[in-house]
């Protein structure tokens, strides 16, 4: 499967926020398997916005979309949503109902409407609870096409994704991903010429070639890393295809410059 994450906020393209929303969902979905071949930013426009979303159904299968959920005028991601798979905007009564005691207060009847606005979702679409804050998410499928819609503040993004996202992915997908990290030595104990990254990556030579498992070199904030993924139909089989390609990396590497080995990710299901 191929993603696309689509950031809406034009206070993105003006550099007032950082795009911390597109960082985490790439570590999330590289985590799952599933491939992020592109990352759009596009302000609040409704015709960039459409535009956006054919260039990225012509090369992905599912489009994650943050922002522009909220209840002013600018934020317009749920009506473009809306228009763009021809669904109609239903109202969502248990968001409605988590509001009551905020509406409760206000006397002001534009500004009860405006955060009425937030309980606003697609129709014949998969509600995701905002329990951090006024505007559910939402899943769409059509044509073989998934969108998954969800708000812009990460405190309330993170745990919508975390709690409603990842199972959804996990009961698209047949095979479980498995990673393992070989943890080098810090540079205290060993020469950057023993362990930093471009001499390890030519060390390993057509071992980074491999594809099942997959071999990659990081500079993490553990230290350099070497991490072994693979596929399977369930961990054991994960490990199997592993061990042999974990043993030549030590091998080539030097064995006396590796600092541990370390599970970096638990199973998630991917799709084939």
């Amino acid at each position: 499967m191929i993603a696309e994450i689509i950031s809406v906020g034009t206070e993105l393209l003006l550099g007032n926020i950082v795009n911390t929303n597109a960082q985490y969902l790439s570590k999330q979905l590289a985590d799952c398997g599933i491939d992020v071949h592109f990352q759009t930013t596009v302000g609040d426009n409704p015709e960039r916005i459409r535009s956006v979303l054919d260039i990225a159904y012509s090369r992905a299968d599912l489009c994650i979309m943050t922002g522009g959920l909220g209840p002013t005028k600018d934020d317009i991601t749920r009506e473009m949503i809306i228009s763009y798979f021809h669904k109609k905007p239903v109202t969502d009564e248990e968001s409605v109902r988590r509001m009551q005691v905020r509406l409760s207060e206000i006397t002001d009847e534009t500004l009860r409407l405006s955060l009425l606005k937030c309980a606003t979702v697609p129709s014949d679409s998969i509600i995701l609870p905002n329990h951090n804050g006024l505007s559910p998410g939402s899943i769409m499928e059509d044509d073989g096409h998934i969108c998954i819609l969800l708000p812009g503040v990460p405190k309330e993004m993170k745990p919508m994704f975390e709690e409603s996202v990842l199972p959804y992915l996990k009961n698209l997908s047949r095979q479980i991903l498995v990673s393992l990290d070989i943890r080098l030595l810090d540079f205290e104990h060993a020469s950057v010429n023993e362990v930093g990254e471009a001499p390890v990556a030519a060390r390993l030579g057509d071992l980074l070639d491999s594809v099942n498992p997959t071999v990659a070199p990081y500079i993490h904030e553990k230290g350099n890393i070497v991490r072994i993924t693979a596929k399977a139909k369930d961990e054991e089989s994960a490990l199997a295809l592993i061990e042999p390609v974990l043993n030549q990396c030590m091998d080539v590497i030097g064995r006396q410059y590796v600092a541990g080995i370390e599970r970096e990710e638990k199973p998630w299901n991917i799709q084939n």
